[in-house]
Formats: C-alpha cells, sequence, structure tokens
C-alpha cells in the first residue's frame, strides 16, 4: 500500500469536512444574527442559542484547520527498526481471533476508514488510546488494552 495516497485520501476528507463546517459555522452566524432573533423578552433565548452554536462551529473549523495543517505537514517515511513505530506508520496488526486488520498512525484528530482497493484501512491518532500503544513498537510486539467494554490483545504484525 502507498502511505503517500493514503495520505492524499485523508487530506481529501479533512477537506470535504473543513468545507462543510465552515458552511455551517456560516449558517449559523446568520442565525445568531438575523433581525428575527433578536430577543423580545428575557426568556427569549433563541439568539442567544443560535451564538453558542455559531460559536461552536467556528470551534470546529479552527480545529479542522488545525488538522488539516499538521496532516499536510506530515512525512510519512518507510519504518526504521532503531526508531520503531511513529508517525505515518501504516501497521497490520492482528487480533486474539487472527483477523487482520491495517491502521495508518497519524498525528491526533483524523480518525477516518479509507478504501484502498478492497482493503480498509483505519487511521488512527497518536494520541488515541491505541495509537499511543503503537509508538515505539516493532514487528512481533503484543499490545493490551481495554476497548469496547473488554481487554483485546493485538500483535504487530507488519509495519511499512
Amino acid at each position: 500500500m502507498d502511505k503517500t495516497q493514503l495520505q492524499q485520501q485523508v487530506l481529501a476528507h479533512l477537506q470535504a469536512d473543513l468545507d462543510q463546517a465552515h458552511q455551517a459555522a456560516l449558517s449559523a452566524h446568520e442565525t445568531a444574527t438575523h433581525e428575527e432573533n433578536i430577543a423580545e423578552n428575557k426568556y427569549d433565548t433563541l439568539g442567544l442559542e443560535a451564538a453558542y452554536l455559531a460559536s461552536g462551529q467556528a470551534r470546529r473549523v479552527e480545529e479542522l484547520r488545525q488538522t488539516l495543517i499538521t496532516w499536510r505537514q506530515l512525512r510519512p517515511r518507510p519504518f526504521d527498526t532503531a526508531q520503531g513505530i511513529a508517525l505515518g506508520a501504516l501497521i497490520q496488526l492482528l487480533d486474539a481471533e487472527g483477523r487482520p486488520q491495517w491502521l495508518l498512525l497519524g498525528p491526533p484528530g483524523a480518525s477516518m476508514k479509507l478504501h484502498i482497493g478492497e482493503q480498509t484501512v483505519q487511521v488512527i491518532g497518536s494520541a488515541a488510546p491505541l495509537g499511543r500503544l503503537l509508538l515505539g513498537k516493532q514487528p512481533g510486539d503484543e499490545i493490551s488494552l481495554h476497548l469496547a467494554g473488554r481487554q483485546q490483545h493485538f500483535e504487530v504484525v507488519e509495519v511499512l
């Protein structure tokens, strides 16, 4: 699998999310500042609620913008056994039942599933519990964490 191609897919998803969040922020701002939403009495809170929504949407836009910048700066490198798993690594794990899964470890803020042909790749951030456990690991290492209400075990099979 081509890590650069995966990164381009992540960037495209993040850009689409940013565009959508930007439109939602503009809409929320228009609603908050529309003359029909001016409070007529102290119990009329529609304008205030719309302002809170607009503020939250603006924060979401900024978070996505920062995530996009961070992902654009990521330079995936070939796996270095001296360093272990690092940002940009493409990792194959086996769960306790022997089912394989591919992960792309990146900066925080971009959890999504990508598809390369028939292969699914889960993008996880380095701040996620599984992401933190994987940093510095090598093929053959085993990790264990509490997920979905139970203890789960994985083996690092391959790192690209």
